[in-house]
């Protein structure tokens, strides 16, 4: 049975395992973020590759030669059946992803289990980020400010290997819990030299908040981007409506020029829900929406 990003990482949730609160100095200045200019969004955009879970684990290099062809030019990995380096040692896929002109900039991974080696893992081969995908919803804000305190303890083991650690949100941080959104708690509680945030801007948008809003209130935090559409004439709220890129409804024009200016720096293409396509063609025609997409 294949293991989905969201299952394998509810231990996640369990906040555990591994890695001992306390042990790194969280006051300690991280690595910087990317000091680069902002790359251009329609050349250099990625593809989180849990688009592709019931594809990929079949025939990762197949899979992955076609990505390739489509015109993307990163990959955001996650922990599948067969790792973060889909059956390959890191400096095997490396050099792989380098013949195809690709990069991996980052992955999901279950931040309680073996941290230190995949930072290791890496640091190794020049990704920028460790990312942690899901915390799943609670009803006690202790448990977010517990989260933050171990995204603090990431962040640092991160940043002695010249690497970043992030958190990509769902809806579930935008929702009050004990009369404050927990993704506030996170965002104030994490050491903002060590610890980053990938806006999913689909589950912003699904959660009823407004993705610029939290540009401005927290700029040069979240630096990385989850780029994914909302069906049309679905209710409020309803989690399960991703669509092709430009057929739904959120503007990326204006949130993404907006995001940009406020230090958003990679663009991250996602798409779970197929309806009328498969996912391979949906990453094409994602692709060809993202190199025609207007940025001022």
């Amino acid at each position: 049975m294949p293991i989905q990003r969201r299952a394998f990482l509810k231990t996640s949730t369990l906040l555990t395992s591994g890695l001992a609160l306390g042990l790194v100095n969280s006051n300690l200045l991280g690595c910087k973020p990317p000091t680069s200019k902002t790359p251009s969004m329609n050349e250099n955009f990625g593809l989180q590759l849990y688009t592709l879970r019931d594809d990929l684990p079949k025939d990762p290099k197949g899979v992955l030669k076609q990505v390739a062809s489509f015109g993307y030019k990163q990959i955001e990995s996650y922990e599948g059946p067969q790792g973060m380096f889909w059956g390959m040692k890191n400096t095997e896929f490396k050099k792989f992803m380098d013949d195809l002109g690709m990069q991996i900039i980052s992955s999901h991974c279950n931040f309680n289990e073996n941290f230190e080696q995949k930072a290791d893992e890496a640091a190794a081969i020049g990704m920028q980020y460790l990312i942690a995908p899901y915390l799943g919803p609670h009803k006690e804000l202790d448990f977010y400010k517990k989260a933050a305190e171990q995204f603090n303890v990431c962040g640092n083991i991160c940043k002695q290997r010249g690497i970043r650690f992030a958190y990509h949100n769902h809806d579930y941080s935008f929702k009050p819990v004990e009369n404050q959104l927990p993704q506030d708690v996170m965002m104030q509680m994490t050491d903002k030299n060590t610890v980053d945030f990938e806006m999913d801007i689909y589950w912003v948008v699904t959660a009823g908040q407004d993705p610029i809003s939290w540009f401005n209130k927290y700029p040069d935090r979240f630096r990385l981007c989850h780029i994914k559409d909302r069906m049309k004439n679905v209710p409020a709220g309803v989690g399960d409506a991703s669509t092709t890129l430009g057929t739904g409804v959120i503007n990326f024009t204006e949130i993404l020029n907006e995001g940009r200016k406020k230090g958003l720096q990679y663009f991250i293409v996602e798409q779970e829900k197929y309806e009328g396509t498969t996912p391979l063609q949906a990453v094409k025609d994602d692709a060809v929406y993202m190199k025609n997409l207007k940025l001022a």
